[in-house]
């Protein structure tokens, strides 16, 4: 089971509190530093010191860290032209040395484009759809050779299709919980399939849909990496849960039955059952990111149990 520690600068991080964590997260062997795709804070939070973009940030972070997987749930497709997007995360593979992960969403937080001005389409979906098609074309075209796409929403004639990333493949996440369209995407472009603050039974059944679009597509099930995100809160004994819980405005009981939450054992447990369900993955939605004594106990009492 892979641990990847999963942030949302959004609700008020620096660039600065962003590259601790992800020292750490690198110092503390988890796999992987992924960060949202949002600029405006979400609930009663002030948000400050403002937001940051997600692939300036990550671009940052492709300097400074040497081992760790770096990327986005989700890059809203309303926020970047494909082609652009397309350049943005080949440069920062690049900057990397073959390290980043692209999961590509069709944006959903209304309020946040119109608070900086951002076009809010209806049809996100079909967008996106072009996007995922634009994105792999244009890094799967061979080196001298040209991409174009005529599309409902986009365009591209005799695009030279540069750069290109240092990976050979950078992996494309999809997600979501969307029970059709959802699952044929994933099936058709993802290397990944992602579900978002999903139960047990949520999780099993969307898997499920993913595994048959994709045999249905001429893949093999097993293919794609399935994985959930989950917000973690974990202590050593009730009353350190009890405060990390309260530092992000949540309740205990209320955390034990939609994320990980509770005492090391407690966490290994439901993780085991979500690696029971073909889940290999686990993204840990840290929201006090400046406790990072939260990440070395995950690392040393729950992360050393699942390697």
């Amino acid at each position: 089971m892979d641990l990847r520690i999963f942030t949302e600068p959004q609700q008020g991080a620096s660039y600065e509190t962003l590259l601790k964590v992800a020292k750490a997260t690198e110092d503390l062997g988890f796999d992987a530093f992924f960060r949202s795709d949002h600029y405006l804070r979400m609930g009663a939070v002030d948000g400050l010191p403002g937001p940051t973009d997600a692939w300036i940030t990550l671009a940052g972070l492709a300097r400074e860290t040497r081992r760790i997987r770096l990327g986005t749930l989700m890059t809203a497709g309303t926020f970047r032209l494909p082609g652009v997007l397309a350049i943005q995360v080949a440069q920062v593979d690049q900057m990397s040395g073959g390290r980043v992960e692209l999961g590509l969403g069709a944006g959903w937080f209304e309020e946040e484009h119109k608070a900086y001005g951002i076009p809010f389409p209806k049809e996100k979906f079909a967008r996106l759809e072009e996007q995922l098609a634009i994105v792999t074309g244009l890094w799967g075209t061979e080196t001298g050779e040209e991409f174009s796409y005529d599309g409902t929403y986009y365009q591209l004639e005799n695009s030279p299709a540069l750069p290109k990333p240092a990976q050979g493949k950078v992996p494309v996440l999809v997600g979501g919980h969307g029970a059709t369209r959802t699952p044929r995407l994933a099936a058709q472009y993802a290397d990944e399939f992602n579900i978002p603050f999903a139960s047990l039974e949520d999780s099993a059944r969307q898997f499920g849909r993913v595994r048959a679009a994709a045999e249905a597509a001429g893949r093999k099930g097993d293919e794609l990496v399935y994985s959930n995100a989950l917000v973690a809160c974990v202590g050593r004994d009730d009353a350190e849960v009890a405060r990390r819980a309260a530092a992000i405005g949540r309740e205990v009981d209320e955390l034990k039955a939609n994320g990980l939450a509770g005492s090391p054992a407690e966490v290994v447990d439901k993780i085991g059952r979500y690696a029971e369900i073909g889940a290999s993955r686990v993204y840990l939605q840290m929201l006090d990111l400046d406790d990072l004594d939260h990440l070395e106990l995950i690392s040393t009492q729950v992360q050393s149990q699942l390697s």
